[in-house]
């Protein structure tokens, strides 16, 4: 039997969703150019160093509910660690607790020693073949070869560049960003208004870090659970960083903000969100004391409320497709699906 002959791919976007895309058709033997417009991979499996240790800033943890996530995570053994999250509680608009948060089934996961260690390890097969802090810009059949496609791109010093000779071209993108790209390279336009109706909620993020906790004969501060969803009007999650396995141990929250919020503030300074979102914090946690370290972090593109409702999209007639976890919803392993389902196809 014949085997088709590989193909050159371009795989647009390094989170995890294009990650799981692109490093599925190298290993079926196609040639894959992987594009991201950050200076590291991982989207929103994020993780922010500073001098008390690392935040989380993104995804807070996944689940495994996907066979086929739990396989792929068995290509890293030992890196990904159960977190003990079993503590989450439900707390009222006053910060008190409610109810426990999640069945059994939904076990908490971290990788070590930060949530973008998954992304960057299962990255490194295609580490020559990643273009860092590259924008693409346009998507227009190639110039020699109208059979082919050439992407447009910007990079992170106003440089330009051509990049030809794909069969087919990935979008690994959030919703609005591949809507975008599509609309404005002229393509696509029955996706584009698909893509119209998915819905992607923003969200700000704040991080404090209060070292003094770690003083002799001084507990931890505040509550006894280490994360918990909130009904706050301001504030959806809190999450202590410090529980976490292979974390730093250095008293450290992450709070997120609710998607109604994050967005009535989506526009607002930094500073004026990070008062109002620490004002917050102690209102539900009852910790009054000054932060040693205060960060915040806006995410125009964070969690999927209307989704697509299939996995991927791909036309096999063009050679284009596009995936996220905007697809499916808005966990990890919705991305990680995604991507995979799309290789699949294209493969």
């Amino acid at each position: 039997m014949t085997l088709p002959a590989p193909k050159h791919l371009a795989v647009i976007g390094a989170g995890m969703a294009g990650i799981a895309c692109a490093r599925t058709l190298q290993q079926a033997g196609h040639k894959v150019q992987l594009f991201e417009k950050s200076r590291g991979v991982g989207g929103r499996m994020a993780t922010r160093r500073s001098p008390f240790g690392s935040f989380d800033h993104g995804t807070q943890y996944f689940t495994q509910r996907d066979a086929r996530f739990t396989q792929a995570l068995a290509t890293v053994p030992g890196l990904c660690k159960p977190w003990s999250a079993n503590t989450v509680r439900v707390l009222d608009e006053h910060g008190r607790v409610t109810a426990a948060a999640l069945p059994p089934r939904d076990s908490h996961w971290v990788p070590v020693p930060g949530m973008n260690e998954l992304a960057r390890q299962w990255a490194q097969p295609l580490h020559a073949q990643l273009n860092l802090q590259t924008r693409v810009t346009r998507l227009e059949r190639d110039a020699l070869d109208a059979k082919l496609w050439q992407l447009r791109t910007e990079e992170a010093d106003g440089g330009q560049h051509v990049y030809s000779g794909f069969d087919g071209v990935l979008l690994a993108l959030p919703s609005p960003q591949t809507r975008e790209l599509l609309h404005s390279s002229g393509l696509a336009k029955a996706w584009v208004k698909r893509l119209d109706r998915v819905q992607v909620a923003p969200c700000w993020t704040l991080m404090l870090a209060f070292p003094q906790a770690m003083q002799p004969g001084m507990s931890a501060l505040g509550p006894q659970w280490n994360a918990a969803r909130s009904t706050h009007h301001r504030i959806a999650w809190l999450a202590r960083e410090s529980s976490k396995p292979g974390r730093e141990q250095i008293e450290r929250w992450t709070v997120q903000a609710s998607a109604a919020w994050s967005q009535e503030h989506l526009e607002d300074d930094a500073q004026r969100v990070q008062g109002k979102l620490l004002k917050a914090f102690s209102e539900v946690t009852g910790i009054r004391a000054e932060p040693a370290h205060v960060d915040t972090q806006r995410w125009r593109y964070a969690q999927t409320t209307v989704p697509l409702g299939q996995s991927h999209l791909w036309d096999a007639k063009t050679g284009l497709g596009a995936c996220g976890d905007w697809c499916l919803g808005h966990r990890v392993e919705n991305a990680f699906v995604s991507g995979l389902e799309l290789a699949l196809a294209v493969a």
